[in-house]
């Protein structure tokens, strides 16, 4: 038997397959199509062990559905966009494009050394010309379609990366990628109209049946579908009314002030009126504008000195500039109810204002002098005059219809969801294909004249504020296509999340040079049967991603409603770290052990163990795949990660799970190779044998197929693995059992089975020993990732013997053998002959047997 040299094995078969294309994906009608993706990754320089996880999870289920007898699509390629590669660009004094495509080369060798089953044909990066081309006339398609338009607007504006940013990509105040507290800021922008999907969007989730629960949770929050009343106060001494929207009119009775956000048509009219109102309005402006920046902030406001009269009661009530308010949602101003809602209610005890409780719960009378939160929940209606006593959601109907009958008021329907802005002042991005004339106006670029291309001589610009097309010297400087006039194109390019809305139709027929998609090609391979990715994406690119399909849909470059019919989402990689008080982070090799504690290498201070956190290089608890790859091979990294954690969960690194998962390869490379020297030319069983030890291994296997099938299904790559590490222990067992020299010929077909079944089940997690066996030492003809998945033989799965447990008075005394098809009555004689059984009954008398047949037989005893 030769040695396992994983470094030889998978450098031999990742050749082959590279060679003989083995993965290349090409239309069946005979085959059914199944289309794996896994979100393709940013082009940082090096992957990491989250790639390795989630590159190992997709390649476990692509490989599975092929030999399941599938025509799989599984393809790769490059998010190559964005604001990284520019900010590495600045400090490393070169170009952007230099930077992605040397690191798309470093990455694209460490994928491959994995033994990932990609088509690797179907490669291409978002930065890649003819992406960006199609990406444009897309974009124009669906200005035709009227679903883009251009205004000004205001946005969340990051500072470090001199850029905007949607909501979905402020996160708790600070910029998704730069962490900087983000600004408000009003620019001319271009969006996409996603809220026309907005009811499509939110009814389809319902179809999304093979997704996480918690993921169509949030997206059906993102897009907060909300029935409500639009009506107006009048304003004392003006002409003019304050429209407000509210998804509570039954607490209308409640109102104590009106809120309106500072880009409010009254608060500007304030503000150039009160200098104070102008500078409060300029302090508002450093604050983001996303929902979770104004939840989180202090609550502050300025007095306009205004007052809106109450519709049904006729009080007069203050209107203050709040900076919690946003302009996008609603109206721009809200009838504040400080019981009933907690900003209101915090702005309400910060300004000392009123708190008027018109909804009281169960149980003991709110005080409003002792709130400390705002009741938001359910109740009976209080202090609202003629709605006294009905339940709040009753009242919801009645008062709106009492806002209807008076002309004052209707009921309406919001989202929280907002048209998607795609603007972007930076340089390494796809440019947004329009151009502004004096005389024309905003004119899109015309066909013949796409793509248009981003200017090279770009470096010097780069690390200088504000965006390098702007202040480029001669790129904006164009002619107008409809009158010829000198002109300027458009600077701002747009949101990488463009790219990653529409790549996963580009795969299905990225050799298509005449358009942006071939539509045969798209209904072949679409929808996607299973994307994988981090929950980290659900709003973002998820929700952007349905939207886009949508829209090409109706724009006829797709025929599905749904680009994805299936979603993973897998967890994290976790690992301790080691922080020492003096050093700061610390690798472990940075630590030792003395006096039974861990301490610092260099000063010898107790080291601060931060269990299970998330890897991360500032923190030095990173795991550098390549160093696991050249030391223990692909295949062992690519089983311990798949062996250590369900693939939905957290996975804990553990250096002796490496360990565990090497030598258990190496078990099965011994028990393969030992069966085949023992068996060659023999068949596997194909029925069951005569001999006892034989007729349970081959129960043993079937069950293990049975199992493997079951959990693969419901991705429990975990339990799999685990199975067939037991159905390997058997295999010794019996064939250590089997003596010298060569078995029978009945034991040899079982083992042949054995080691068969072993292989094929390894396959999707271990590839490349899997075909080293198959090949050489089972010597099979026909490659590995052409085989069949094993099927169950029915019969092997039929138990000879039951263990039924045996009680005494309910206590544990016996596990016993029975024949599977004794009868109840000669399930208890066994029972009653078992020797522990007779001792616990010495001087007792049987009174009677409870039996559940095949399980349980409990005796009823006495004295």
């Amino acid at each position: 038997m030769k040695k396992y040299n994983p470094q030889a094995v998978e450098a031999k078969w990742q050749r082959l397959w590279e060679a003989e294309k083995s993965f290349r994906a090409t239309p069946d009608a005979q085959r059914e199509k199944f289309y794996l993706l896994v979100m393709f990754p940013y082009p940082s320089g090096r992957i990491h062990m989250g790639h390795v996880r989630n590159y190992a999870i997709g390649d476990v289920i692509a490989r599975q559905q092929r030999l399941l007898g599938r025509n799989v699509l599984q393809p790769m390629g490059w998010d190559a966009f964005g604001m990284p590669a520019e900010n590495a660009a600045i400090k490393q004094k070169t170009h952007p494009k230099e930077w992605t495509y040397r690191n798309i080369a470093t990455m694209r060798q460490e994928l491959k050394s994995m033994g990932l089953a990609y088509d690797w044909e179907r490669e291409f990066a978002t930065c890649d010309p003819e992406y960006a081309h199609w990406e444009q006339v897309l974009f124009l398609k669906l200005y035709e379609k009227g679903l883009v338009y251009r205004k000004k607007s205001l946005v969340n504006w990051d500072p470090v990366d001199h850029t905007v940013l949607a909501n979905e990509q402020v996160i708790d105040g600070r910029g998704w990628r730069s962490g900087a507290l983000v600004q408000r800021k009003e620019l001319a922008q271009w969006f996409l109209k996603i809220t026309h999907y907005a009811d499509e969007l939110l009814a389809d989730i319902e179809k999304l049946t093979g997704w996480p629960e918690t993921v169509r949770i949030m997206q059906t929050n993102w897009i907060g579908k909300s029935h409500g009343v639009e009506f107006s106060f009048t304003i004392v001494g003006r002409d003019e009314t304050l429209p407000v929207y509210t998804t509570r009119p039954d607490t209308i009775m409640g109102v104590t002030f009106c809120s309106i956000a500072p880009e409010h048509p009254l608060a500007r009219q304030v503000a150039g009126e009160n200098p104070s109102a102008a500078a409060f309005i300029a302090e508002c402006q450093q604050s983001g504008t996303s929902e979770e920046v104004l939840e989180r902030m202090e609550k502050k406001g300025f007095d306009t000195g205004l007052r809106a009269v109450h519709p049904f009661t006729g009080e007069a009530v203050p209107i203050f500039i709040a900076n919690f308010v946003l302009m996008s949602y609603g109206t721009g101003a809200v009838m504040a109810v400080p019981a009933h809602d907690q900003r209101d209610f915090e702005f309400a005890r910060a300004h000392g204002l009123p708190i008027r409780v018109v909804i009281q719960p169960p149980g003991p009378p709110l005080d409003p002098n002792t709130m400390t939160a705002a009741h938001t929940g359910p109740g009976i209606l209080t202090a609202s005059g003629p709605f006294d006593g009905l339940d709040n959601e009753s009242a919801k109907q009645t008062i709106a219809e009492r806002f209807a009958s008076e002309g004052i008021g209707r009921a309406t329907i919001n989202y929280r969801l907002r048209d998607w802005g795609i603007s972007r002042q930076r340089y390494w991005g796809n440019p947004i294909p329009f151009i502004h004339c004096e005389q024309c106006g905003v004119v899109p670029v015309p066909q013949e004249q796409l793509p248009v291309r981003l200017p090279e001589d770009v470096v010097e610009l780069l690390g200088q504020p504000g965006n390098p097309l702007e202040r480029h010297p001669t790129w904006k400087q164009t002619a107008c296509p409809r009158c010829g006039q000198p002109a300027q194109r458009e600077t701002d390019t747009m949101d990488t999340f463009m790219e990653s809305s529409w790549y996963f139709l580009r795969y299905c027929c990225p050799d298509h040079h005449d358009a942006p998609l071939d539509r045969a090609q798209v209904d072949h391979w679409m929808p996607v049967d299973q994307y994988v990715g981090g929950v980290e994406h659900a709003v973002l690119h998820l929700l952007y991603a349905r939207f886009f399909h949508k829209a090409l849909r109706d724009v006829g470059e797709a025929g599905c409603d749904e680009p994805f019919t299936r979603l993973l989402t897998q967890g994290m990689v976790r690992k301790d770290t080691h922080r020492c008080p003096q050093h700061g982070w610390r690798y472990p090799h940075e630590t030792r052990e003395e006096e039974g504690s861990l301490r610092c290498a260099d000063c010898g201070s107790p080291i601060e163990i931060g269990r299970n956190e998330k890897m991360s290089k500032s923190k030095h608890n990173v795991v550098d795949p390549n160093e696991i790859i050249q030391g223990y091979g692909a295949d062992t990294a690519r089983l311990f990660m798949l062996f250590a954690s369900p693939p939905e969960m957290d996975l804990e690194w553990s250096d002796s799970g490496v360990d565990g998962a090497w030598r258990f390869l190496g078990r099965v490379w011994r028990l393969v190779h030992l069966i085949a020297e023992r068996t060659a030319g023999v068949a596997p069983a194909s029925a069951m044998p005569a001999g006892a030890d034989a007729r349970a291994l081959r129960a043993k296997t079937h069950t293990t197929i049975d199992k493997a099938s079951r959990d693969m299904a419901r991705f429990q790559f975990n339990t799999v693995i685990s199975a067939v590490m037991e159905l390997i222990n058997a295999g010794f067992v019996f064939f250590n059992n089997s003596g010298e020299g060569t078995p029978d010929s009945e034991a040899a077909a079982v083992l042949r089975e054995v080691a068969e079944v072993a292989v094929v089940l390894l396959h999707p997690f271990a590839p490349h020993i899997t075909e080293e066996l198959w090949a050489e030492a089972l010597s099979m003809t026909t490659g590995l990732s052409r085989a069949a998945w094993p099927v169950v033989d029915p019969a092997a799965l039929v138990k000879e013997e039951l263990t039924v447990v045996v009680q005494i008075n309910g206590k544990l005394r016996a596990r016993i053998l029975v024949p599977a098809d004794a009868t109840p009555a000669a399930q208890e004689a066994l029972a009653l002959e078992d020797p522990n059984v007779t001792l616990h009954l010495t001087g007792k008398s049987v009174r009677k047997l409870v039996t559940i047949p095949g399980r349980l037989i409990n005796i009823v005893a006495s004295a």
